[in-house]
């Protein structure tokens, strides 16, 4: 799992416990696995179906930094099912996980639609693709 999104618990993200606010947390989540499906079906119309049980597993605090860990572990017909870890970045102490996020691709039409794809791709992978088809025009 690759760890690339990193927030810094600010006072506004706090609950009245003095701890992050776990709405605070649930949105970045979101957010970030949103954009992570983005990339990996190549299109931008993409919406959450499902979040299974959230596992707060303990608590960050004002200053802690943590990061967000999200991977591909399926891919359906229009789906994509994601898994996610928060932790924090310098004790890699689990704040949370999440075992499964479904996100479906949306076509033009505002339905689910196809997206063809079978398993991960990595930056590189896509911008090579992409340079192969430049050449073959």
């Amino acid at each position: 799992m690759n760890f690339h999104t990193r927030k810094w618990v600010k006072p506004e993200d706090l609950n009245p416990n003095g701890t992050l606010f776990g709405g605070s947390l649930l949105r970045w989540i979101d957010e970030e696995a949103a954009i992570y499906a983005i990339v990996q079906l190549g299109n931008h119309k993409v919406v959450t179906k499902l979040i299974s049980e959230v596992n707060f597993v303990s608590s960050a605090q004002q200053g802690d930094i943590i990061e967000l860990g999200i991977t591909a572990t399926a891919f359906g017909r229009t789906s994509i099912t994601l898994r996610c870890v928060v932790r924090n970045k310098i004790t890699h102490k689990n704040i949370l996980t999440i075992e499964r996020m479904v996100f479906v691709n949306i076509g033009p039409d505002g339905k689910p639609a196809p997206h063809g794809k079978t398993e991960i791709s990595y930056s590189h992978e896509r911008i090579l693709q992409e340079l192969g088809k430049v050449g073959e025009s």
